[in-house]
């Protein structure tokens, strides 16, 4: 059976200056958020700790003129997470950039690729 290459991909980052990026991570872990209802939860998923978690958070919402996400504690009635409008809208734009980015470089990775040894 004749093993096929898995295609290149990117994995795109966005640095807006020395602390404010946008990347892989953190888009995987604001789709998580929206899918959950729960930082804990998205964490977790991903493996990370509650506290990296809420971390990564805390800096996507000092980063935007708005919050991307809002929560609220936990306890009795239990806590959650939500996407707001502008976290939607962060996650989309940057979803969109990367398909984009992959579609345009589609061939300059596979010429890449092609150059590659045949053992990678």
């Amino acid at each position: 059976m004749e093993e096929t290459s898995p295609s290149p991909r990117l994995h795109i980052r966005i640095v807006f200056n020395e602390t404010g990026m946008i990347g892989p991570g953190k888009a995987e872990l604001l789709e998580r958020i929206d899918r959950c209802g729960s930082i804990a939860a998205a964490g977790r998923e991903m493996g990370m700790s509650y506290k990296r978690a809420w971390m990564l958070i805390e800096t996507l919402n000092a980063m935007f003129r708005a919050p991307l996400v809002e929560s609220s504690r936990g306890g009795p009635g239990g806590g959650g997470a939500l996407l707001t409008e502008t976290g939607r809208q962060v996650l989309s734009l940057y979803r969109l950039f990367e398909s984009e980015a992959a579609e345009a470089g589609a061939d300059r990775l596979s010429a890449i690729q092609a150059l590659l040894k045949e053992s990678l």
